[in-house]
């Protein structure tokens, strides 16, 4: 295939029509359609129909579903002290039973005078 065989060569006026927001819009395309439009010009030309486009999606529309980064947030916080407590909890039981075995090491050696 060389270079200038590349490109598809039929590329005609197309319109492509977002039925969900209302909004139609006209462009050269090579998309293959059965169906005609009457556009506002008074010519007829191949109907494409899409199920998103710049009016109709959330990140062009300005409608993004926000996500709740305080909440999870929250959540990773409340972990964190929960395992901080337990963790200074693990090192006073470790401290209390080192101490605890170390007074019973001295009780059981022979004190000399």
């Amino acid at each position: 295939m060389s270079k200038t065989e590349l490109h598809p060569k039929d590329y005609r006026t197309v319109v492509f029509m977002d039925e969900a927001a209302g909004f139609s819009f006209l462009t050269k395309s090579t998309a293959k359609s059965e169906e005609t439009i009457k556009w506002e010009d008074g010519n007829e030309y191949p109907l494409v129909k899409v199920q998103i486009s710049s009016k109709s999606h959330p990140f062009f529309t300005g409608e993004e579903k926000i996500i709740d980064t305080e909440g999870r947030v929250d959540r990773f916080k409340a972990r964190a002290a929960k395992a901080a407590k337990m963790k200074a909890a693990l090192e006073n039981k470790a401290k209390k039973a080192a101490k605890e075995a170390g007074k019973k090491a001295e009780a059981k050696e022979p004190k000399e005078a």
